[in-house]
């Protein structure tokens, strides 16, 4: 095992499900990326040492729809996408999910290169099964991060051993023995592991049962923190699993009970002991556009939030300005 840095600390800033396809490659082309994410956002941002997220739509201008019966959405980004979320600060996304293989193995590999060409790091999808799972290491503030994704859907998408596809592992089953094997070698050689799931159906209210009962096993394997999406709206926290932080940007039709078109983005101060403080800054979503939330819209994020991490054990966020703050005891 590495030794551990003492004193080394790293402000990350998770988002949720990031969709630059349909409406908002629309709006792209109509007025460039500049007007996709409000200044106060960006400001908030740019106040964090590295962004991630899961980009839940391929970054191509090639490629033809997978056909896969039933099959109702395909989100394909253009890719100028690519350079919008690298001035954005994001340092790496996670590929595993049910869209990065919409419109076939060429436009995955065009997202591929596009987000290396703008100096974003990928996981959760590559060439081949091997690839996919394979991890990112990177340093932020001083910490060695290591970082792996995982999605339990499709299994259509799965990457094989000379196909492209997403790291795929059926959760609902339990925690596959190549993801335990892969959290705790990446464990012994970094100080942080940030596992990005993409778990559990869409447009539901709160963690599933088999959610809640792999993310104890993914922990106790190596997973420093969780990072989870998929319901499209967000669930709550604890100190080291965020199980689902909703969306970020896209240009869904809104639920009018769920409003999956108000989401949190969460900053979250690590250690090499894992998080210390977690931050949770309420967002709303226009039509291909993100601001932070204000007014009732601010207001029903911060109450659903808190009543929903009061139901998994974490109560008690103090209120400082405009987000909800845990500040996490020395040890667990």
């Amino acid at each position: 095992m590495t030794e551990r840095p003492t004193g080394a600390t790293a402000r990350l800033a998770l988002a949720g499900d990031t969709m630059l396809g349909r409406g908002v490659a629309e709006e792209i082309g109509r007025h460039g990326t500049g007007a996709l994410f409000s200044d106060g956002l960006r400001a908030e941002l740019a106040a964090a040492d590295a962004v991630f997220l899961n980009l839940e739509c391929c970054v191509s201008d090639r490629g033809s729809r997978i056909p896969i019966p039933g099959k109702p959405f395909f989100f394909r980004a253009p890719p100028e996408a690519a350079e919008a979320l690298a001035g954005l600060g994001v340092r790496a996304v996670t590929l595993a999910n049910n869209h990065a293989l919409d419109y076939g193995p060429e436009a995955l590999l065009d997202t591929l290169d596009h987000l290396a060409a703008a100096g974003i790091l990928t996981v959760g999808a590559g060439p081949d099964a091997t690839a996919a799972r394979a991890p990112a290491t990177l340093t932020v503030g001083g910490l060695r991060l290591g970082l792996l994704g995982v999605t339990d859907h499709p299994a259509e998408y799965a990457a094989g051993p000379d196909r492209p596809g997403v790291a795929h592992a059926d959760l609902t089953a339990g925690v596959p023995d190549w993801l335990t094997d892969a959290l705790a070698s990446l464990r012994q050689r970094v100080d942080v592991v940030l596992l990005f799931t993409h778990w559990g159906p869409n447009m539901v209210a709160e963690p599933v049962p088999h959610v809640r009962r792999v993310a104890p096993e993914l922990l106790a394997a190596g997973a420093s923190l969780i990072v989870g999406s998929s319901a499209h709206v967000f669930h709550g926290l604890t100190r080291r699993v965020l199980h689902d932080l909703g969306d970020f940007i896209d240009d869904y039709a809104v639920d009018p009970v769920l409003r999956n078109d108000r989401g949190v983005v969460v900053l979250t101060t690590l250690d090499a002991e894992g998080p210390r403080r977690t931050e949770a800054l309420p967002v709303a979503l226009d039509h291909a556009h993100v601001r932070l939330a204000a007014g009732l819209a601010h207001t029903w994020v911060t109450d659903r939030l808190t009543a929903a991490c009061a139901r998994l054990g974490a109560a008690g966020p103090r209120r400082s300005g405009d987000r909800l703050v845990w500040d996490w005891p020395p040890a667990d």
